[in-house]
């Protein structure tokens, strides 16, 4: 009967600390993507306050994205970022015209650190759609999405791309320049697929808490 106790006690002890170790590695490998936003966006063509020559010769779209890095102990590489911007046609059919594309060289976040990058381009009058929106600027509304690939650094390993897909709608106000206060956050277009290790962390953990008390209460 010792020798059985003794058996299951060491193989509860194998177990406990095998589910001990796979929480630790779990809690060190696991990572947040980066957080998107669009800090600025501007379009002086629909910036009622200037001047009609002034409106008429700027094709200019400028914008500032906002890259957040809410890892406390991993950076993040980036591969050329990818920002489009396209306007609605017709906001409830979600029709989309895009009008212009940018592209942010690659570079590396470190730790818990905000990257603020510009971006502009020039945008074709010529468009039937911006001259609707030229006409009626209070009316403008945009999307941007952005597309990455990113890699964590994790000490001194790095892990394999893991591609990123964000979008947002923008409304501009009748100074050309978007009408939130607030960041407008760049949300992912895709479901995330990251809760499966955590209930399995919550499974092991709690069928470790069973077999303790069944066995030794």
């Amino acid at each position: 009967m010792s020798e059985s106790r003794g058996c299951c006690r060491c193989c509860f002890s194998f177990i406990f600390t095998l589910g001990l170790t796979s929480l630790f590695m779990w809690l060190s490998l696991r990572t947040s993507d980066p957080k998107c936003s669009i800090d600025k966006f501007y379009l002086p063509a629909l910036n009622g306050s200037l001047n009609s020559s002034e409106r008429n010769t700027n094709n200019t779209l400028y914008f500032l994205l906002k890259l957040e890095n809410p890892n406390k102990d991993k950076g993040i590489y980036y591969d050329p970022v990818n920002v489009t911007v396209a306007v609605y046609n017709d906001k409830p059919s979600k029709n989309l015209s895009q009008i212009g594309r940018y592209v942010i060289p690659n570079f590396y976040q470190g730790h818990k650190k905000k990257a603020y990058k510009n971006g502009s381009f020039d945008f074709d009058r010529q468009q039937a759609v911006i001259k609707a929106v030229l006409k009626n600027s209070t009316a403008a509304e945009f999307r941007v999405d952005m597309t990455t690939a990113v890699r964590f650094k994790i000490m001194a390993w790095k892990t394999k791309r893991h591609k990123i897909k964000v979008g947002g709608d923008v409304k501009v106000n009748g100074e050309g320049s978007r009408d939130s206060k607030k960041n407008i956050k760049l949300s992912s277009m895709a479901a995330p697929n990251k809760k499966m290790m955590s209930c399995f962390v919550v499974v092991v953990v709690g069928f470790l808490i069973n077999f303790f008390v069944f066995n030794f209460a």
